[in-house]
């Protein structure tokens, strides 16, 4: 089977069933606004079942029992398949392509890393590596007076910090 195109909520999502076999309003609640994921991005409740029926459809996750809902309606519990497993660890040690992404899908790695108890160095060091260049290419055009190259250059020089500040 090819590889799925996941969204970064389906990776997200599948992070969380690699936690350990869960129910969407759970996942739910990790990626509410006032919790430590949630502090990263937020993903609406709806959502999140969405990405649970899409892992299931590209056979990532599966369900493995129903309980009883607290005072509403039956949870049907997930858990990760063997590919969903093996997908979920590349993508928490894959770097992102772009600066752009260090905001929310660098930092929901690194957090969903250390919640699973990975360590984060290799990803850090490869993140570093990945963007390199074009942290290079950016402070190379420092001289420019338009404020696109402007911002894109102290963009480019926060994230070499920040970089610098994780190892």
């Amino acid at each position: 089977m090819a590889k799925p195109s996941l969204s970064l909520t389906d990776h997200t999502v599948l992070a969380l069933l690699g936690e350990g076999p869960t129910h969407g309003f759970a996942i739910a609640q990790e990626l509410i606004a006032e919790s430590d994921l949630g502090r990263i991005f937020t993903v609406h409740r709806p959502l999140v079942y969405r990405s649970l029926d899409r892992l299931v459809d590209n056979e990532l996750a599966e369900p493995q029992q129903i309980e009883k809902g607290e005072g509403g309606p039956k949870r049907t519990i997930h858990g990760l398949t063997a590919a969903g497993a093996a997908l979920n660890d590349e993508w928490l040690s894959t770097p992102v392509e772009h600066i752009r992404d260090l905001r929310i899908e660098f930092l929901a790695k690194l957090r969903l890393n250390a919640r699973a108890g990975r360590p984060t160095r290799r990803l850090i060091a490869a993140q570093r590596h990945a963007l390199a260049e074009r942290l290079e290419q950016l402070r190379s055009a420092a001289d420019s007076d338009d404020a696109v190259d402007r911002w894109r250059r102290h963009n480019a020089e926060a994230v070499r910090a920040f970089l610098d500040d994780l190892s």
